[in-house]
């Protein structure tokens, strides 16, 4: 990559995460995207599933067809890194470096369209909402893969606390199976003096909370992955009364789908008896989200071999994560790899969806090769 093409993603990179927006409001950062594939002469077709754009790189007379995927949506959170290029929109940040997905994969169409090596066709998916509101379920059902018939997918996620540049590329398995939690506790209200005469959700709320943690410790196998995390309470609206009702949210993740079912047994089995011992009723919502993803073996070594003729250094022994991703829902549909590519140093605050992260210009045009060579590398494998 030209030290000019580097200086323009880094100026691209940081106008977006000074300009983010929430999942399935991208209609700025779509259009700031489509400028810039126009600027670089590269045909696109935008509203695809949503704010989505697809640009197509055609060459040569071979008939392969493969897919890059970035998404593009930002975080309610309100940033604290103190940069010149911080957000500007109050509340929102680019806390998980999908601004630097983005840019990266406009590199890598800049590099693809710049060289005449290639045979084939290259499908550039600008992805929305992907932070848990279906971007990539929605951009299939918007007949992704029938009206650009791509045969595998890639992608990438920057990675803190990974050498900054270096690719991890996992053999199956690479983030978990997501899914939301809702726990409603309803009571019977009354005078915070009297409290005899209620049924009191919150002190059920702090019972059920402690016993739900046993769930993962003595119901899931300790060789098997689960997480149950319980991250918001809402109850009452005066400190002098028993409220009626308290609403837990929270989420649960996996690498197995047995250990999900064993989870949503247990959330239900512990809510009943939590609801008896207290004389509250208990509800329980279990909503599943994304699907395990699990690289494919084949593109797994397409990866690997993309990362390789980058020269980046190449990682196989990390262990796969918790947090999950919706480029899951593309490879229940067509086979691909993600790869996570070093962020370098993870800084306390600095984590993914932390107030004072952000994404490493540096990392650029390791991020844009790759995605250009693991297409080339598809196709002419193909």
């Amino acid at each position: 990559m030209t030290p000019d093409l580097h200086q323009k993603l880094t100026a691209w990179r940081q106008h977006l995460h000074a300009h983010p927006e929430l999942s399935l409001q991208e209609k700025a950062t779509s259009a700031f995207v489509q400028a810039r594939l126009t600027e670089l002469g590269i045909p696109f077709t935008a509203n695809v599933g949503g704010h989505g754009i697809v640009a197509t790189l055609s060459r040569g007379t071979a008939q392969g067809r493969v897919g890059l995927r970035a998404d593009m949506d930002a975080l309610p959170i309100t940033e604290e890194t103190g940069l010149a290029y911080a957000s500007r929109n109050p509340g929102i940040m680019h806390a998980c470096g999908h601004d630097g997905h983005t840019a990266s994969l406009l590199g890598a169409a800049a590099l693809l369209a710049a060289d005449t090596s290639w045979s084939g066709t290259v499908d550039l998916v600008f992805q929305p909402a992907e932070e848990g509101l279906g971007g990539a379920k929605a951009m299939v059902a918007d007949g992704l893969f029938e009206r650009f018939p791509m045969t595998q997918i890639f992608g990438f996620h920057n990675w803190p606390g990974l050498e900054a540049g270096a690719i991890a590329v996992h053999d199956g398995v690479v983030m978990a199976a997501g899914g939301r939690v809702t726990l409603t506790i309803d009571g019977h209200p009354g005078h915070a003096g009297m409290p005899h005469l209620t049924r009191d959700p919150v002190v059920a709320a702090g019972h059920l909370i402690v016993a739900l943690q046993s769930i993962v410790s003595r119901s899931v196998d300790p060789l098997d992955t689960a997480v149950l995390s319980l991250c918001t309470i809402e109850g009452g609206t005066v400190p002098n009364q028993i409220a009626s009702r308290v609403t837990i949210r929270g989420t649960l993740r996996n690498h197995r789908g047995p250990v999900r079912d064993t989870l949503t047994e247990g959330i239900e089995r512990i809510c009943a008896g939590v609801a008896t011992s207290f004389g509250v009723s208990i509800s329980s919502e279990v909503t599943p989200g994304v699907g395990v993803l699990a690289n494919t073996p084949r593109e797994a070594g397409l990866a690997r071999m993309a990362a390789e003729k980058v020269e980046a250094p190449l990682r196989r022994d990390l262990a796969p994560s918790m947090a999950g991703e919706d480029f899951a829902f593309y490879l229940q549909h067509r086979p691909g790899a993600f790869v996570w590519i070093g962020n370098g140093e993870l800084r306390e605050g600095a984590e993914l969806h932390g107030p004072r992260y952000d994404f490493n210009d540096a990392i650029l045009p390791t991020a844009s090769t790759w995605m250009a060579e693991v297409a080339k590398t598809a196709l002419t494998a193909n």
